[in-house]
């Protein structure tokens, strides 16, 4: 009887490390597939990564729904059921931004693996995640376990360009969809270890708000032989001016205060002491100004900020035009509404005679750590990786969890796939990629931390 039970339990892990194996490939194979698809945004043609998963939820008998909300525009959505408990949506948006390939070694729709990496647009920004939420979707259907709640599997158009065609379509016109959920697993967190083998995983509970404005300016046109004292073109350098010589004073929120705290445990002497009370290292200027010049991404965190992104003015170099604008990409700290933030920089540049037009600008909101999910991602992270962390952390790029915040679903950016010290990347740049062991370890790691949450 002893060595048939010893029997069973090999057996049990051997065709649990065979069925992991084979989950682990079928992923690296999606995550393949799914970089091939075209679905660089501008156009989107999302359709064809909805047509991608569709085949896929087929063949494995699962139902799900699709919707466009404009041609090409595709949407998809399916739900493993469960108890009563709030339900759990896996959160992903299919289109990726463009990629010039002239600067890329590799074509970018390539998937190809080179040198142990997973290469291509969306490898990171956010097809690999993609593939992870498909893989621990299917696990839980194939394993037919137990679920204490639903959960929901949901794969999105157009977040690269503001998520209108996607998330925020669908709580307008689906919001069905959404029936029951109260978390909800997105984009914007990550594991990153040091040179010192210290890992750190990030949750992103909230985000710097964006704030899309354009700024115009009328003014009389003429030659350009006869300048005027003004011109439309004179009025926006002014405006620009004006911001670069008065940039926004520093600030702390919370999260942002907690974040830097845990930081300072692996920052040294030059900047631990400084991160472990931010609040007052930023009352020195000089500290401000290392900030800025050292860490740019960190001194995002402790100020509003805009970045000139767009300037345009007269067709011909010898005609002062009547009219010029200029856009910014400002990120607001969430604690200020945005149209606070738009007053006050409206009153900063007033004396040029500049208007601001407001392209887009999103809530703020705050996603509270004291829930099962987080536990669960802080419990089975330390499990995993003995000694590491995490960390609840401020995006200062945005995500579709805007939208779900706001219709009171708690959302956060988690990614348990682990980046080495000074590794790259390519988010949003040249030869994005992904490393294969890394990703193939992720495939468990993520279905380890849902597996927690949605069986008890």
């Amino acid at each position: 009887m002893r060595h048939k039970l010893l029997f069973t339990a090999i057996l049990s892990l051997v065709v649990h490390s065979v069925s992991a194996q084979t989950l682990e490939d079928e992923s690296v194979a999606w995550l393949q597939d799914l970089i091939r698809i075209d679905t660089i945004n501008p156009p989107g043609n999302e359709s064809r990564a909805v047509d991608y998963y569709a085949r896929i939820f087929e063949a494995e008998g699962i139902e799900f729904e699709t919707a466009e909300s404009a041609p090409g525009r595709g949407n998809i959505w399916a739900r493993l059921e469960g108890g009563d408990e709030p339900a759990l949506i896996l959160l992903q948006h299919t289109d990726v931004v463009p990629a010039e390939e002239e600067f890329w070694t590799i074509d970018p729709l390539s998937g190809d693996i080179r040198d142990g990496y997973i290469l291509g647009r969306g490898a990171r920004d956010m097809k690999g995640l993609g593939i992870l939420q498909l893989a621990t979707f299917l696990s839980l259907h194939r394993s037919g376990v137990e679920l204490n709640r639903d959960i929901i599997f949901l794969a999105t158009a157009d977040e690269e360009a503001g998520g209108y065609f996607g998330v925020g379509w669908l709580i307008d016109n689906r919001p069905d969809i959404f029936d029951g959920a109260g978390i909800l697993l997105n984009e914007g967190g990550g594991g990153s270890r040091n040179a010192d083998g210290d890992i750190v995983f990030g949750v992103e509970v909230t985000q710097k708000v964006p704030v899309w404005l354009r700024l115009n300016a009328i003014d009389t046109p003429g030659h350009g032989s006869s300048p005027r004292t003004t011109s439309s073109v004179t009025r926006i350098v002014q405006a620009l001016n004006t911001l670069l010589e008065n940039p926004f004073p520093p600030r702390i929120i919370g999260p942002v205060a907690e974040y830097f705290s845990e930081l300072s445990v692996d920052m040294g002497e030059e900047w631990g002491p400084a991160y472990a009370d931010i609040a007052a290292a930023i009352r020195d200027p000089a500290f401000v100004q290392k900030l800025h010049e050292a860490r740019p991404g960190h001194n995002s965190l402790v100020r509003d900020t805009c970045s000139m992104t767009r300037l345009s003015g007269s067709t011909k170099i010898n005609v002062i035009p009547p009219k010029a604008w200029a856009e910014l990409d400002c990120r607001v700290l969430p604690d200020k509404p945005s149209e606070v933030f738009i007053a006050e920089l409206q009153e900063l540049i007033a004396g040029t005679g500049v208007e601001i037009e407001t392209i887009m600008a999103f809530t703020p909101a705050i996603s509270e750590t004291s829930t099962r999910l987080f536990a669960a991602i802080a419990s089975v992270t330390r499990e995993l990786y003995p000694g590491s962390r995490v960390l609840p952390s401020v995006s200062t790029g945005f995500t579709d969890s805007h939208f779900t915040r706001d219709f009171g679903i708690v959302s956060y950016g988690f990614n348990p796939l682990i980046t080495n010290s000074g590794e790259h990347t390519g988010v949003h740049g040249n030869d994005e990629q992904v490393g294969e062991a890394a990703f193939r370890r992720a495939v468990g790691d993520f279905y380890a931390v849902v597996r927690n949450v949605v069986n008890d």
